[in-house]
């Protein structure tokens, strides 16, 4: 990363200081999480569009590319600029937009 976009005002080592071992409990959790999914008893309807979602927001976490956390709030985002008519028949915030994988093939 070149120096012009370095906008942290301390070093590489005393980030890890700060904040490796919290971050290290999320992974930890987070792995826990899928081999709880792994475990769970099959449904039959293939798999959710959120766990997709998360699926695949874990790989922009690995792929060395910058701006990780925005990227994955757009993964996880609703892309759509249309209001809705109505909230009737919502139950409230799912984490992850639907439309996407609806249109894949999938579905909520």
């Amino acid at each position: 990363m070149p120096t012009s976009d370095r906008s942290c005002p301390t070093t590489s080592s005393r980030v890890i200081e700060l904040y490796f071992l919290e971050h290290r409990a999320k992974l930890i959790d987070i792995a826990a999480f899928l081999d709880r999914l792994d475990r769970a008893a099959a449904d039959g309807g293939g798999e959710d569009f959120r766990v997709s979602a998360f699926r695949e927001a874990i790989g922009i976490l690995s792929d060395g590319c910058p701006q990780r956390s925005r990227r994955i709030l757009e993964k996880l985002s609703d892309p759509t600029a249309e209001p809705i008519a109505s909230a009737e028949g919502l139950k409230g915030a799912c984490g992850a937009y639907p439309g996407a994988h609806a249109a894949a093939g999938g579905g909520p």
